[in-house]
C-alpha cells in the first residue's frame, strides 16, 4: 500500500459545473469547494512564535496560507479588500483560532499607502512585530482584446499587485528582525504570461524582478531578511469564477490536468518562511503543476 498520490487525481478535474460569480468571488460559491489544508495540513512548529501578515488572506491561498501558518505556530494579521468577503475572512480566523493562535483582521484598499502603513502598525500593536510579510493580495480580470483593457484598470491592477508590495515593504523592513522573511505570490505567467491577463501578466513580472531586486539590496545591506517568491500556476480559488472564461474548464491545460487547490500551494510558503531555508534569497519557488517556468 503506497503512502502517495496520483497528482492527477488527488483532487477534482474539469469539467466543473458551469459557474460565474461576481468580483471577487466567494469560497461558498465554488463548486467545487476549494480544499485549503482544513483537514489535511499538519504542523511540525516551523514557525512557532512567529508574526505575520498576510494580504488577501480570506480565501484561496492566502485561506490555505493562514491555516499552515497557524498550525506551525504563527499568529496572522489578516488582510482583505470588500465587504462581501467579510464572512470568508471570519471562517479563516476561526481556523486560525482553532489552533490557539492569534487572528486579527484587517479590511482595507492596500492600494492606499496610508492603510499600508497602518496595516504594519497593527502587527505591531496586535501581534508585537512582524517576521513575516505575505504579499498575496492581487487583481485580475481577463479581456480578450487590447481594446477592452482601459487605463483605469491598468493602473488599479498594477496599484494592488505591485505597488502595494512596495508601501508594504518599505513599512515593514525597518521593524523586521534578522532571520525574518519577505514572501511574494509571483505566477505562472511572470514567465508564460496568458493572453487574457495581459496587465496580470505584466505585473506578476514586475512582482518576479521586485523580489530578486530587493532580495539583493537587503542582502547588501546585511539585514539578513530573505525575500523570495511563489510562482502558482492554475489554483482553484475565488478569482476563477469571477474573472476568468469558461471556468468550468480552469486548469485543464496543466500536465496535471487540473487546477491546484490552495492545500497545495501553502507548503511552498512554510519552507521558504522556515529555518529550512535560510540559505535560499531572492528565488522564486514555482508550483505550477509541470508547467515549466524559467
Amino acid at each position: 500500500m503506497t503512502l502517495f498520490k496520483n497528482p492527477h487525481s488527488k483532487y477534482p478535474a474539469p469539467p466543473f459545473p458551469k459557474q460565474e460569480q461576481e468580483v471577487p468571488g466567494t469560497e461558498a460559491q465554488m463548486k467545487p469547494q476549494a480544499d485549503h489544508g482544513e483537514e489535511s495540513y499538519v504542523g511540525t512548529g516551523k514557525l512557532d512564535g512567529a508574526r505575520a501578515l498576510i494580504t488577501g488572506g480570506d480565501s484561496g491561498i492566502g485561506r490555505a496560507i493562514a491555516i499552515a501558518y497557524a498550525r506551525e505556530g504563527a499568529d496572522v494579521v489578516i488582510n482583505y479588500g470588500y465587504t462581501v468577503e467579510d464572512e470568508d475572512a471570519a471562517e479563516t480566523a476561526r481556523w486560525v483560532e482553532r489552533e490557539g493562535r492569534k487572528a486579527v483582521l484587517s479590511k482595507g484598499d492596500i492600494r492606499d499607502e496610508d492603510y499600508c502603513n497602518e496595516l504594519i502598525e497593527l502587527c505591531v500593536q496586535q501581534l508585537g512585530g512582524i517576521d513575516i510579510l505575505i504579499n498575496n493580495a492581487a487583481y485580475q480580470m481577463a479581456h480578450k482584446t487590447l481594446e477592452e483593457l482601459t487605463a483605469e484598470e491598468w493602473d488599479r491592477t498594477f496599484e494592488t499587485n505591485i505597488r502595494s508590495m512596495f508601501y508594504l515593504c518599505k513599512a515593514a523592513v525597518p521593524l523586521m528582525a534578522p532571520g525574518s522573511s519577505i514572501i511574494n505570490t509571483a505566477s505562472v505567467n511572470s514567465y508564460r504570461p496568458n493572453a487574457v491577463l495581459l496587465d496580470y501578466a505584466a505585473s506578476k513580472g514586475a512582482i518576479q524582478n521586485f523580489t530578486a531586486n530587493l532580495a539583493q539590496i537587503l542582502l547588501e545591506q546585511d539585514k539578513g531578511i530573505r525575500v523570495n517568491a511563489v510562482a502558482p500556476g492554475p489554483v482553484w480559488t475565488p478569482l476563477i469564477p469571477s474573472t476568468m472564461p469558461e471556468p468550468d474548464k480552469f486548469g485543464q491545460e496543466s500536465p496535471i490536468k487540473r487546477p491546484a487547490q490552495p492545500a497545495e500551494i501553502a507548503p511552498a510558503y512554510v519552507f521558504l518562511a522556515s529555518e529550512q531555508s535560510s540559505y535560499i534569497a531572492g528565488a522564486t519557488l514555482a508550483v505550477t503543476g509541470g508547467k515549466i517556468a524559467i
